[in-house]
């Protein structure tokens, strides 16, 4: 019995999520992470179709994290050649990264709430470590046991429960001293 159904069901639900991650990972580049999370999908298609459906998410969160690790290598690079031959031309009128995340509410006021909600979440998860972010995109977003988050980041359980942890406290922390209810900053 073929899989080809089911994987394409797997690929058309696990997109949307992907390029979430994708996009907190290039910080808002939205054409950059669609070819990422288009990449690893059509890596995950013609490499590990005959694998068990149980196995497809941490293979492809594994090959999505290889593929946005490469892409920080060659940033890295390119970095130091902008800085030789860097021009005057700043996008100054470009929107903040978060603004793409965020999920429009009925209404102005309920716009400007979600907004500015998706913009201090997607700043407290940018401030996490590499490993904690992954980590805690793979647990909370994507509902990977934590087995399978291991195993697509390539360390060990220990390891992934710790960071986890650590990226919640943090989270935590950082939101609940942002929320006026508990005597935080307003805004």
């Amino acid at each position: 019995m073929s899989q080809e159904p089911a994987l394409d069901r797997f690929c058309l639900e696990v997109r949307p999520r992907a390029l979430r991650l994708a996009l907190l990972e290039t910080a808002g580049n939205s054409h950059l992470a669609a070819d990422l999370v288009q990449d690893s999908l059509a890596k995950l298609v013609s490499n590990y179709r005959d694998k068990p459906a149980e196995e497809w998410a941490p293979l492809f969160y594994s090959i999505l994290r290889n593929r946005i690790t490469d892409w920080h290598r060659r940033k890295k690079i390119e970095k130091v050649f902008d800085f030789f031959f860097a021009s005057d031309d700043d996008d100054e009128g470009a929107p903040a990264p978060w603004e793409s995340l965020a999920d429009p509410g009925p209404g102005p006021d309920h716009q400007l709430g979600n907004l500015q909600l998706a913009g201090r979440i997607a700043d407290a998860i940018g401030k996490l470590s590499a490993r904690q972010r992954e980590a805690f995109m793979l647990r909370e977003m994507e509902g990977l046991s934590i087995a399978d988050t291991a195993k697509a980041m390539h360390v060990s359980e220990g390891s992934v429960k710790t960071h986890h942890l650590r990226a919640l406290t943090h989270l935590r922390n950082v939101l609940q001293s942002d929320n006026p209810l508990t005597g935080g900053i307003s805004s």
